[in-house]
């Protein structure tokens, strides 16, 4: 009987998904918990493994199609499952026997059916077959051991590429020509619910960014004196975001406004503090949150954000890793950004930009000095946040991060 694959619930409050690339084509044999096929949703992209070992029968949802949660978008068929005709077992036990002999001469035509109806797939190949959305059982195996190669797939591409293109060649000539052309693509999930919440962002919350300036120099002399002592105990590197965090747990515990939300006509104050921290993933920025940031050393934050970093970048983040932030920073620096008014993640009440270390000259007691200066910028909801209010929290993220000892000592 055939194994049905559905789509898994994937998050709150989501109730469907759009399906991403086929990690498996169909025909090939997958082993348990062995990724098949990736899932978007608007808050996360997710692998779904497969529930047992068998061979992918029929794929009915393809790449970009929508799926409910629960609906079967696949066929397996288990791997010790009897067989329809009993002489099959007998044509597919030769094989092995028949590989020592299969270098020596072309003569064993009865062989071939069997190794091109089952063929041994190599994993570049599989991953080959899955981009050109083509089926093993079509490829003809040259491997040793009727092992199914990358180059026997490209070659069959390329045999049947003159009947694919030879229909439709006409029409595309004239977009050509041109130079002017277009290409479509349709938002990821992900990508069209970032846009639907920075829209209502902007209608619904009434946005107003103060900003101020930062002298890096105490940071950066922190950085340089500890980062061995630091990356030999801890293994990671010592960076700025971690001295931001703890700036901003500190700011927030000050101006708790800033850590609020309007919640119909109420006002709801929080008192933990999960930090969203924006980070650039493989379908989008992404903003995953570190929970309960306050009470985490600068070695637990560094460790956390690179871990979520790297996530991001893969697509393996957890969609409530990415739910019930209460304030976000976003380092739009490491991408060389100047100065922008970043926007508030809603429901969340308040943004902190960071952006690139520049020298630039400054005065000093008097004198003019070359100092790594850094713009940051804090957007937040004026309904709930005064103009009081934000310059405070700002004035005192620039004296944590000048004086990072009062971090330790709370003054």
């Amino acid at each position: 009987m055939p194994i049905e694959l559905k789509v898994p619930a994937v998050g709150e409050s989501i109730t469907e998904v759009e399906i991403g690339d086929w990690l498996k084509p169909e025909g090939a044999t997958v082993a348990k918990d062995e990724n098949v096929v990736t899932l978007e949703s608007e808050k996360a992209t997710v692998e779904l493994p497969s529930p047992a070992a068998g061979k992918l029968t029929k794929i009915l949802k393809q790449k970009g199609q929508r799926a409910a949660i629960g609906e079967v978008i696949a066929h397996l068929e288990p791997v010790d499952a009897p067989t329809t005709k009993s002489a099959t077992p007998q044509k597919e036990s030769p094989p092995p026997a028949q590989k020592p002999s299969e270098p020596v001469g072309n003569g064993e035509r009865t062989a071939t059916p069997a190794r091109e109806t089952k063929p041994f797939v190599m994993p570049a190949a599989e991953r080959e077959l899955a981009t050109r959305q083509m089926k093993a059982e079509d490829v003809q195996a040259t491997g040793p051991g009727g092992r199914l190669l990358k180059e026997d797939v490209e070659r069959q591409a390329e045999s049947a590429a003159p009947e694919i293109t030879k229909a439709p060649q006409p029409a595309p000539a004239p977009v050509t020509t041109s130079g002017r052309e277009e290409e479509v693509v349709p938002m990821s999930p992900l990508r069209r619910a970032v846009a639907k919440h920075l829209v209502e962002a902007q209608q619904n919350a009434a946005l107003l960014t103060t900003i101020n300036e930062i002298d890096m120099s105490a940071v950066m002399a922190l950085r340089k004196e500890f980062q061995p002592a630091f990356q030999e105990k801890y293994d990671i590197k010592l960076g700025i975001m971690s001295f931001f965090v703890k700036a901003a747990v500190d700011a927030l515990k000050l101006v708790p406004q800033v850590n609020s939300e309007v919640r119909g006509d109420n006002i709801v104050y929080r008192n933990y503090y999960d930090i969203g921290v924006a980070v650039g993933g493989g379908k989008g920025l992404v903003v995953p949150v570190l929970r309960n940031a306050e009470r985490l050393s600068f070695a637990e934050i560094e460790k956390a954000i690179a871990a979520l970093a790297t996530r991001a970048k893969n697509n393996k983040l957890k969609p409530e890793e990415l739910q019930g932030g209460t304030f976000t920073i976003s380092n739009g620096g490491i991408y060389g950004s100047l100065l922008s008014t970043p926007i508030v993640n809603p429901p969340q009440s308040g943004i902190l930009g960071l952006h690139t270390i520049q020298d630039r000259p400054v005065a000093r007691d008097g004198n003019v000095v070359i100092r790594p200066m850094m713009y940051v910028a804090l957007t937040y909801d004026h309904r709930v946040v005064d103009g009081r209010e934000a310059v405070t929290f700002l004035k005192r993220i620039k004296e944590v991060v000048e004086s990072p000892p009062r971090i330790l000592l709370e003054v």
